[in-house]
């Protein structure tokens, strides 16, 4: 490819020895972002996605804590560029087409390199399937060479470092008499945010066999990780096998990979993570938090929230099983040609059961589903290499074919008639609601075919170019191909005569390129037809009969969203690499979105249509640093940082389609303060507007507080159209205040090493944008006191408003010391442990930010009603300290 990857090592100038030694630990640049194994994070790694966290430019993994083992709403390259869908990065692993879900479940250790595609030019290789970005997974293999043993183990133990500083029992009362409010009292005294959490802990064990020879190698690897979360009651663990082969037969003309994967993976997840928060923070401290005689206290007055220990009592458990294999044959032909073929199967099964005990629930609620997927993949291809002079030449002919086949069934039942079940016996239950029962299967298949010509002029100017046509059975009939071309440019300026003797530069890459690529993201099977499905059960003769219709509008006119890209980058290395600078600028525009529409009823059935009519551009600017200040033999510096400047815009909506005008709403709200704890008001905070970027902050404004005439204080809203009327509607006095998204993100690794010590820390952070603090509004509203607790400092100020406002709109600013790592390499003389290693490690060390909520680290980045708003749902931020050992036999 033209942006090819280069390795940081140190290179002769002019046919010198290096100036400096370069630390190994240094990024590869280019648009191509490399994670090696030394990149990765060194703290506590539950997830393959905390090892790449900040790691990559443009490449966003951020944790709320609460999914502890996948985090898959978290992850964006390069931001969003679909408003329905398809803004998830393609995973590929080993070759093989995948998704977050299967790469959360592999093992860390088991992992050599990430390789981050972004630009369309790089991505066009995958066509549709990596219109939102690529993440190559590269695994560990066997080496030549003897028979060898790995084992890694950590064990660490977190615990919470922050919480919210509502009223004790004592300001509770005291609050009470002092305002003349009639206060419930039952005597206890109960922190109820410290008795739902503990001392969480967790170990991780991995031990990896390899071994081989120079025409076969072997890599077997077992993995385990149990943890129980600083939430009491939810616990997650994580099973990983793994083999891979590889042979060189015929005289070494064929090799032969082969590999097989299999992962178990449990998470015992929250219920319902605002309920736990809000019914935590809010309720009565002089309640107990244990059984008082047979039930819980409560208060009868405060219907949106339930006694805590309950709450831990519902389950929201799921169990995912995964397993692949693939074979791929590469033959040498002579004459530059090789011919390759791949062949991969995988089977996902995802298990979700659900309980709320008659406690929380009136009648009790147990819940059981399973989600299938089966996916086959099968590509051929053909490539061809020639040297002549000072000319290169490259082609590749692929084809390739995908098949997924998906399954899901559920139930739902009510009216259970005992506790003691929990989800493990449905049939306990009296009442199976309509609707609650139901199955689905859909067989989506996606044909390929493409082709790519590179060449290099005299070693230094490359130029590729690239054809991928996919036909999807998804789209509509007339449009079921699409076809994304590509082409981008090289220029190596180090090996220009100008340059050649330039000592200082040992590093001088332009690059610049354009390309096109299709998202089904926002389209499912059968969309383009109309379905018939159960709507409805009547009685028919006395016997109950099942009624079908359709549920939406079919468009058999659905086509490929077109995501089109152009970037412009350099790369800089200075004194042997010492210094390594890496920049790029993109733009890209994404047009026939497809969006839903609001159309008449009649000649329609009902009143939305998906169509594909919107646009969206997404535009910003990379850098990379990396210095190696002291490169010594027994010490070394390096100092990483990676920063990314992101900008999207929502263009338009409207337009026509099959010679139908077509309108959406300018203004459409897509988050606020979802219900708990807020009654009544205009809630909305956060929307999509037609020029925009998407996910903004659309609010009234606050002047200040003031005196509401009662003793009480409200905010003084500004009447900003000037028309004499205080209007909080969508379209009344409302601006727009800031954007939810970061405009600006960073990523900094810096490391040191004395002799057989060393230490590292990694940084993250956010900036530029802002967050909503509901929470705080919430919780200083003294409507509802006493029903419901409020802050310490809530009855001082005494607001009894709850309007939304730009008051609680604050910076979300942060820069988070992600981790802290400690090693030592301990000398061994032994003829059985080549090395061992032992590390201490501390994961949530510090935030600095200015955000007065629990964390600022909330979601950022996905577009849904969560987006920039902090809202009672906070996982409590907690602290991990580890202690670790690697030993190679």
């Amino acid at each position: 490819m033209a942006n090819a990857q280069r390795q940081h090592k140190p290179r002769a100038i002019v046919q010198e020895q290096p100036l400096f030694h370069v630390s190994d630990t240094l990024p590869v640049i280019g648009s191509i972002a490399k994670v090696g194994e030394k990149q990765m994070n060194k703290g506590l790694v539950s997830s393959a996605l905390d090892a790449l966290s900040g790691q990559a430019v443009g490449v966003n993994v951020v944790s709320n804590g609460q999914d502890r083992m996948a985090m898959l709403t978290s992850v964006r390259v390069r931001g969003t560029t679909s408003l329905t869908g398809g803004n998830d990065p393609l995973v590929i692993i080993d070759g093989v087409s995948s998704d977050l879900a299967a790469l959360s479940t592999i093992y860390p250790a088991d992992i050599e390199n990430f390789t981050i595609l972004k630009n369309a030019s790089e991505t066009s290789k995958y066509g549709s399937r990596g219109a939102s970005g690529v993440i190559e997974v590269k695994t560990k293999r066997g080496k030549g060479g003897g028979f060898q043993i790995y084992y890694d183990g950590t064990i660490g133990f977190e615990h919470v470092y922050k919480r919210l500083n509502m009223l004790d029992a004592a300001g509770y009362v005291g609050a009470a008499k002092a305002l003349g409010l009639v206060y419930v009292d039952k005597g206890y005294d109960t922190d109820f945010q410290k008795e739902i959490v503990r001392t969480g802990f967790v170990n991780t064990h991995h031990i990896a066999f390899s071994g081989g020879s120079g025409t076969s190698n072997y890599r077997a690897s077992l993995g385990y990780m149990r943890g129980q979360t600083v939430i009491r009651n939810k616990d997650y663990s994580n099973f990983t096998a793994k083999l891979d082969i590889s042979q060189l037969a015929f005289d070494e003309k064929l090799k032969i990979d082969f590999g097989v994967f299999g992962a178990s993976q449990q998470d015992d997840k929250i219920y319902d993570l605002q309920m736990l928060a809000y019914s935590t923070a809010a309720m009565n401290p002089t309640m107990a938090f244990g059984k008082v005689g047979d039930g819980w206290q409560r208060n009868s007055n405060s219907s949106q929230i339930a006694s805590p220990a309950p709450l831990l009592l519902e389950r929201n458990d799921e169990k995912n099983l995964t397993f692949n294999t693939h074979l791929q044959l590469s033959l040498q032909l002579g004459h530059g040609l090789q011919l390759s073929t791949l062949g991969s199967y995988s089977y996902t099964s995802t298990e979700n059961a659900k309980f709320a005990p008659t406690w929380v629930w009136a009648q009790g609620m147990a819940y059981r589903g399973e989600r299938k997927t089966e996916e086959m993949l099968g590509n051929i291809s053909l490539d061809w290499k020639h040297h002549w002079g000072v000319h290169a030449l490259s082609a590749t002919l692929l084809g390739e074919y995908q098949k997924k086949k998906m399954a899901a069934f559920w139930t739902q039942v009510k009216g259970l008639a005992s506790n003691s079940f929990g989800y493990d016996n449905l049939a306990a239950a009296s009442d199976r609601p309509y609707g609650g029962t139901g199955s689905s299967y859909a067989d989506p298949g996606l044909a390929s075919v493409m082709g790519t010509l590179t060449y290099t002029l005299l070693d230094r100017y490359t130029v590729n170019l690239t054809t991928r046509a996919d036909g999807s059975s998804m789209v509509g009939s007339d449009h079921t191909w699409g076809v994304f071309p590509s082409a981008s440019m090289t220029w190596n300026m180090k090996k220009e005569r100008f340059l050649r003797g330039c000592r200082p530069v040992s590093l001088l890459d332009l690059r610049t390129g354009y390309g096109r690529s299709g998202n089904l993201g926002a389209i499912s099977s059968y969309l383009t037809m109309k379905q018939f499905v159960p709507v409805g059960l009547i009685s028919y003769n006395g016997t109950p009969t099942v009624t079908m219709g359709t549920l939406r509008n079919s468009n058999p006119d659905l086509r490929w969203e077109i995501r089109s890209t152009f970037n412009l980058g350099a790369d800089l290395g200075l004194f042997s690499n010492r210094v390594l600078l890496t920049a790029e600028c993109y733009y890209s525009k994404t047009t026939d979105m497809l969006y839903e529409y609001d159309v008449p009823v009649p000649p329609f059935s009902f009143n939305k249509l998906l169509a594909n009519i919107g646009s969206m551009s997404n535009s910003g600017f990379e850098l990379g640093i990396g210095v190696v200040p002291v490169s010594k033999k027994d010490m070394e510096l390096n100092v990483n940082v990676n920063m990314s400047w992101q900008k999207n815009k929502l263009l338009s909506l409207n337009g026509r389609c099959n010679g139908r005008e077509m309108t959406a709403s300018d203004i459409t709200a897509i988050g606020g303060m979802n219900g708990a704890g807020f009654h009544g008001g205009n809630s909305d905070i956060l929307y999509q507007i037609v020029g925009q970027p998407l996910g903004v902050f659309y609010l009234p404004h606050c002047k200040g507080i003031v005196d509401n005439g009662h003793g009480h204080y409200k905010y003084d809203i500004a009447d900003l159209n000037e028309d004499g009327v205080i209007d909080l509607s969508d379209h009344g006095d409302r601006y727009i205040a800031g954007q939810a998204t970061p405009k600006m993100t960073l990523g900094s690794n810096i490391s040191f090493r004395y002799k057989n010590f060393d230490i590292s820390l990694q940084m993250n952070g956010a900036f530029g944008h802002k967050i909503f603090n509901g929470t705080a509004l919430s919780y200083l509203n003294m409507s509802n006191f006493p029903d419901y607790n409020v802050l310490a400092e809530a009855p001082g100020r005494n607001i009894v408003d709850q309007n939304v406002t730009d008051y609680w709109l604050e910076r979300g600013d942060y820069l988070n010391f992600d981790y802290l790592a400690i090693c030592w390499n301990a000398p061994v003389r032994s003829r059985y442990i080549s090395s061992l290693r032992f590390s201490f490690n501390i994961n949530n060390l510090a935030t600095i930010t200015s955000y007065s909520g629990l964390s600022p680290m909330i979601n950022s980045y996905v577009v849904d009603n969560t987006l920039g708003i902090d809202d009672k749902r906070t996982y409590p931020p907690y602290r991990t300290y580890s202690i670790g050992v690697s030993i190679k036999f």
